[in-house]
């Protein structure tokens, strides 16, 4: 069906535009169910328009290489890019990307999404008010749980004899912590909890940014890159010990994990609770793929004694800076029918995550997945990693670091983040960041 829906809409286009002067847009993406969901809403664009919006897809792993290749050589291949809002530094200072600030002040794009989407997806430098993509794919870190074994009155009962409150949703990452450890039984084959450990690119990094703000922790003042006192604070040390303690609760050999396993733990029976993205938990929902489906609830980030916050993941889109003007010309054109409201509606409808927060909060969104409300509380709470073009440089110091102390038990919390500070302030200094 598919590829008959294809053929008609290429078909379509030819006899709406001519077939000689057909226009068409390319944009690329990762291979993920998210950018089929971009497809299915460029089809739409394609039929009320005429213009033929092809998103093509690269794995993962060949993503940011492809991507920043294509740039660097100044090629034209793809006219919009879905990047990572680590890549924005890079994107806007090597001049790959096209600034949007007009775009959002003529059509109130920092006013439409969410404050925390503006900022990680769209700005840069930070603060600036400057932007450089349209918020598309939200996500951030949220939690998928046994309703079965939250909701058994055997459970119910031993959980409140134990610790003294009813066994539910943990409001505070301090309950989290006691139903980890309470539903943490090896010798039944059953563990507490599955957390992102996992050393390569960003995973234990974005499991810990989710405990690190909710205990008064900081990743550095990214304004004026202030990152001695910050990083290495004690409500820093207070969350790498906590986040530590939650390790001892996940199943065996768990120190290099991430999306994957975390699905994996919960679709094999494992975990009580296991972190993950929500732009994976659409598979949870599906019962060929999880067989506790229909037991599979979902929630967001707990708070911490400084707040709630949630790591963010996520995409916006990006103009291509070497194409043509024509060509430019469409991608403007395709990212304003984009930011209209009702096509936000559209890109939910489909199954893509909105940024736009009067559709987060309609019912019609709330009531359309199990996980669409915990995802929607998510939304207003996410906060980002550095995006400077050194990020790269600076997410391996911090990978390695905390991997050293939380998995492999090596010194302590304050040297791991005293070395991830010290690295960070060489790295500003040594790209004439701060002197």
């Amino acid at each position: 069906m598919q590829i008959l829906r294809r053929l008609s809409l290429a078909l379509f286009s030819l006899v709406f535009c001519g077939a000689v002067n057909a226009q068409s847009l390319t944009i690329f993406w990762a291979e993920w169910d998210p950018a089929n969901q971009l497809q299915e809403l460029a089809d739409m664009y394609t039929e009320e328009n005429g213009v033929e919006v092809v998103v093509e897809t690269t794995p993962w792993p060949d993503f940011q290489t492809k991507t920043f290749t294509e740039l660097t050589a100044k090629g034209t291949s793809f006219d919009i890019v879905v990047g990572d809002s680590q890549w924005l530094g890079a994107g806007a200072t090597g001049g790959h990307y096209v600034e949007m600030t007009d775009f959002f002040a003529e059509h109130g794009v920092d006013k439409s999404m969410t404050e925390g989407t503006v900022t990680a997806y769209a700005e840069y430098p930070k603060g600036s008010k400057r932007y450089w993509a349209i918020p598309t794919e939200g996500d951030a870190d949220g939690w998928s749980y046994r309703k079965d074994w939250f909701e058994d009155p055997k459970e119910m009962a031993a959980f409140k004899e134990k610790y003294g409150y009813d066994l539910g949703i943990p409001e505070t990452w301090a309950q989290l912590r006691d139903i980890a450890e309470f539903f943490h039984r090896p010798d039944e084959g059953r563990y507490g909890v599955s957390i992102y450990t996992q050393k390569d690119y960003d995973a234990l990094t974005m499991g810990i940014e989710n405990v690190l703000w909710a205990f008064g922790g900081s990743l550095g003042d990214m304004a004026n890159y202030k990152v001695q006192g910050l990083v290495n604070s004690p409500g820093s040390v207070e969350a790498i010990e906590f986040y530590k303690e939650l390790y001892q609760f996940t199943p065996p050999d768990w120190g290099n994990t991430f999306f994957i396993e975390g699905n994996q733990a919960m679709t094999q029976g494992q975990v009580a609770m296991a972190m993950n993205y929500f732009a994976f938990f659409p598979a949870l929902t599906n019962p060929k793929i999880n067989p506790h489906a229909e037991n599979t609830g979902y929630f967001a980030n707990p708070a911490g004694p400084k707040g709630r916050f949630a790591a963010l993941g996520g995409q916006g889109m990006s103009i291509n800076s070497y194409i043509s003007d024509e060509q430019k010309q469409l991608a403007w054109d395709f990212l304003e029918w984009f930011v209209k409201e009702e096509n936000q509606y559209k890109w939910a409808e489909v199954g893509g995550f909105t940024c736009n927060a009067n559709v987060l909060k309609s019912d019609a969104f709330l009531e359309a997945t199990p996980y669409n409300k915990a995802f929607m509380e998510s939304m207003f709470i996410v906060k980002d990693f550095w995006a400077n073009p050194e990020y790269a440089d600076l997410l391996e110091s911090i990978q390695r670091n905390l991997h050293e102390y939380i998995v492999a038990d090596k010194g302590t919390a304050q040297e791991a983040l005293d070395n991830i500070a010290n690295d960070w302030e060489a790295i500003f200094k040594k790209h004439g960041y701060s002197k």
